[in-house]
């Protein structure tokens, strides 16, 4: 049998444009001589619909549209395997089924419904879909084979140390005496994710003595990227096809030699990040209809990376940086933003806003009586520049990216309305440290754009005299670990200063900020997550709370 791993990206809700992908895909897998062709779970739909779910409008014309897939590939030589979502007459609960459809000659011959719905982390499918009660296999082209979706392979008890579910649909399956496991898939990306489900599925092959084809989702739709990485195993749990991360492709599989195409990706993880803030950052631009973009770029690391990322997302072309020097910016700031704009080639405007500053000072003083000077008048430059930006966005059809990072917005080291504010928060996930060695990556691919005197000079917001982060939080050598340990890893705080050898002190801090700022962070930019938990729709704190550790 002869398989095509057709790796597509799908927009949610784009029914019309998803189907041509999934007939395009079909043609050019039966041109290739394919038996069987798959597509990733939910590929008509896009994942994840969230909240379309709820319109019976969009699930009756999702239903309209596979009919049209399987009417109009009726001609083709494939069996067409693609994920949708299935109307089901259960009496109680939800009632639609996420589901994987075989299609053979212009009929839909059967529906294998997922068991297990996941709702940890970013995923919220309970909220939408009644689980099947349970699978059967089908044959396909010959081959007795077990179908599943996303999550009901990744149940597997002989490699994880606690299961978060009782069943195991793959076990069930190859109980009946399956010869290959197909499994599609929409499962979003996060750095060390790609490795995971190769050991995954290898231990599933090794244990079943079963091959597998992996087909997974590839593009960004809101917060989430998915990198693809599609690929087939021998019954050993050795890789014999794989896709591209990051892109569209076609790969062929022939199960009878388990031989197959092997498409090279990244395997550098700091690479596969920055190709992921990549990928994020050109679908949401794209899937939201913007062409253009504008940054602010203060001469520092975060907006050089950001820059340098929208360059590789949407062309120079349709790049241009802002420099808004204020009060206490030093020259280096706006030679280092200009000297980035050239080696980029992007757009390069000044917009001070020192003179504005001076106005507002002079309009708000007799109001702040004889307070001295504090955050407030630090923020209040932040918010002039944001002003600036989305004057220039509302005038020029230009979407704001924001620059700020993950470690300053997990201590609320940000200014609310002020640099938090635009329409894609771009590496709002990328911790401190690590934006330093994207920003090596981005120098690798833009010939050394970012002026080397960005990397050594320290961080600072240049919102008063001689200001340096420092001043008001610890080197990010240091802070960087515990945010980690902290939000990633949910460990307390004695857990932490033991592991890391930090003051008990400090590790209460700066946790106590995390907890403080969480008002801040729900009114942020949506942001692209590349770690395993990231500020966003997979992370959900109360607001209003009381419980400091």
């Amino acid at each position: 049998m002869r398989i095509a791993l057709a790796q597509t990206n799908s927009t949610v809700g784009d029914l019309s444009g998803n189907t041509r992908c999934i007939l395009d895909y079909a043609r050019r897998a039966s041109e290739a001589g394919a038996d069987v062709v798959v597509f990733p779970e939910l590929a008509l739909t896009g994942y994840p619909p969230r909240d379309l779910l709820e319109k019976q409008t969009f699930l009756d014309r999702t239903e309209e549209h596979l009919k049209q897939i399987a009417a109009d590939s009726a001609a083709l030589k494939p069996t067409i395997i693609c994920g949708t979502v299935t109307t089901t007459a259960v009496a109680t609960g939800n009632h639609i089924f996420n589901s994987a459809v075989v299609i053979e000659r212009g009929a839909i011959k059967f529906r294998q419904n997922k068991m297990l719905l996941p709702t940890y982390d970013v995923f919220d499918e309970t909220r939408y879909f009644h689980a099947a009660d349970k699978q059967s296999p089908i044959e396909i082209s010959g081959s007795r084979t077990a179908l599943t979706v996303c999550e009901d392979a990744w149940n597997d008890k002989q490699f994880w140390e606690r299961r978060r579910y009782s069943r195991d649909p793959v076990e069930e399956l190859a109980s009946t005496g399956t010869e290959i496991l197909i499994s599609i898939n929409a499962s979003p990306y996060h750095m060390g994710k790609r490795e995971l489900r190769r050991e995954i599925f290898q231990t599933t092959a090794q244990r079943f003595r079963m091959p597998i084809v992996y087909v997974n989702q590839v593009g960004g739709n809101d917060q989430l990227v998915f990198d693809g990485t599609s690929f087939a195993m021998d019954a050993s749990g050795q890789v014999v096809a794989s896709a591209k991360s990051f892109a569209e492709d076609l790969v062929m599989f022939d199960t009878a030699g388990m031989t197959g195409e092997q498409h090279a990706n990244l395997r550098d993880e700091c690479e596969a990040a920055y190709e992921a803030l990549v990928l994020g950052t050109r679908d949401y631009i794209r899937k939201c209809g913007f062409k253009r973009v504008l940054i602010g770029l203060s001469g520092g690391i975060d907006s050089s990376l950001v820059a340098a990322i929208a360059v590789d997302a949407v062309g120079r072309e349709n790049v241009t940086g802002i420099g808004m020097p204020g009060p206490y910016s030093s020259e280096h700031s706006l030679t280092d933003a200009r000297a980035l704009a050239e080696n980029l080639g992007i757009g390069f405007e000044i917009v001070p806003i020192g003179d504005v500053y001076g106005s507002f000072l002079k309009e708000l003083n007799p109001l702040f009586g004889h307070r001295p000077q504090d955050v407030t008048e630090e923020n209040l430059q932040s918010r002039l520049r944001v002003v600036t930006l989305m004057a220039l966005s509302n005038k020029s059809g230009a979407l704001v990216l924001t620059t700020g990072n993950k470690s300053e917005l997990a201590i609320g080291y940000c200014t609310l309305y002020g640099d938090m504010c635009g329409g894609l928060a771009v590496i709002s996930d990328v911790p401190k440290v690590l934006v330093y060695q994207l920003s090596r990556v981005a120098n690798t691919r833009h010939a050394n754009a970012i002026p080397e005197h960005v990397f050594v000079k320290p961080p600072s917001a240049e919102l008063r005299p001689d200001q340096k982060d420092t001043d008001s939080i610890p080197p990010y050598e240091v802070l960087d670990p515990i945010l980690r340990a902290y939000v990633e890893q949910f460990q307390s705080p004695q857990q932490i200063a033991e592991s890391l050898q930090v003051p008990i002190e400090l590790v209460r801090d700066i946790i106590n900020k995390v907890d403080r700022n969480e008002y801040k962070r729900q009114q942020a930019a949506p942001g692209l997550k590349v770690t395993t938990k990231a500020f966003g729709i997979g992370r959900r704190f109360p607001i209003a709370q009381r419980f400091y550790e």
